[in-house]
């Protein structure tokens, strides 16, 4: 089945150097943009990830430190990758949870701001686990009856995605072939997200909370009035810089919130005493 799409969506998977989204660095990112006259674009690079590449990641995916010691820094590659998925949704295995925030953090740290909030994203490893709870490698052999040959590759491993995706469609009715419908299949989450770390949604009203934590459920909007503490703590720990710049915005908004809240009054206390000193005018007039 082919996807409905309305803009590209790309697919992609990384390697990395460890498992941190927060810590560890990219070594390798393949990505296959399907655009919505169905033509695809593929790109494919090996990084430098400036730090050391942990043994249990290079036993997954193979790639070593004289692997990659020739090739470019994710700040000199950033500006190629950035052109190339554009506005593009985003679509992986496990991304939600790993693949996207790892991105995000790459590009924060190079000073570009990629912003999630005009994307989807489709995470097929939420949709495989919700339908059959298994493996990517079993997710192809079970849809796609194939073997993954070259598995922990990213090229490999976005094709099987890919593949996998359109095949989940043809096989569930219930399916919509529609990004935004898929998008929100793929949350594992109760609440939407609005970190991909999971430590900041928005709950049924819409309105910004914490997810985690002793905090959790509340709104940012209490805490950050009854212990603003809290606030500055996220700031200065390690938590994703992604998830700062997000925290950062909402009590930012409060803040402007408070400020005009505060204005208000103030002009209402001018009128009230405006219409008073009238009204003693008056009185000894």
């Amino acid at each position: 089945m082919k996807l409905k799409l309305n803009k590209s969506i790309a697919f992609f998977d990384i390697e990395s150097t460890g498992l941190s989204t927060s810590k560890d660095r990219i070594v390798e990112i393949g990505i296959i943009k399907v655009n919505p006259d169905q033509s695809e674009e593929r790109l494919t690079m090996r990084l430098n990830p400036e730090m050391t590449i942990s043994t249990e990641s290079v036993e997954i995916h193979g790639i070593t430190q004289e692997d990659i010691k020739d090739a470019p820094t994710f700040k000199d590659a950033s500006q190629k990758l950035l052109d190339f998925i554009g506005d593009s949704d985003l679509a992986g295995y496990n991304s939600n949870k790993f693949d996207i925030p790892m991105l995000m953090e790459e590009f924060s740290r190079v000073g570009i701001d990629f912003d999630m909030s005009v994307r989807k994203a489709i995470d097929v490893q939420n949709i495989f686990h919700k339908k059959e709870q298994r493996t990517l490698v079993a997710a192809y052999k079970f849809y796609c009856d194939k073997d993954i040959e070259n598995a922990h590759s990213a090229e490999a491993d976005i094709i099987a995605t890919y593949e996998v995706l359109k095949a989940q469609l043809d096989k569930y009715p219930d399916l919509e072939n529609d990004m935004e419908f898929l998008a929100e299949y793929s949350q594992h989450n109760k609440h939407k997200l609005l970190d991909f770390a999971g430590r900041i949604a928005v709950n049924k009203e819409g309105i910004p909370i914490y997810n985690f934590g002793k905090h959790k459920n509340k709104t940012i909007k209490e805490i950050f009035q009854k212990e603003p503490g809290y606030h500055a703590w996220m700031l200065n720990n390690d938590f994703p810089s992604y998830t700062k710049q997000v925290l950062k915005k909402v009590t930012d908004q409060l803040k402007a919130e408070k400020r005009e809240l505060q204005a208000k009054k103030n002009v209402q206390e001018k009128e009230k005493l405006s219409t008073k000193i009238d009204q003693l005018k008056n009185k000894f007039n």
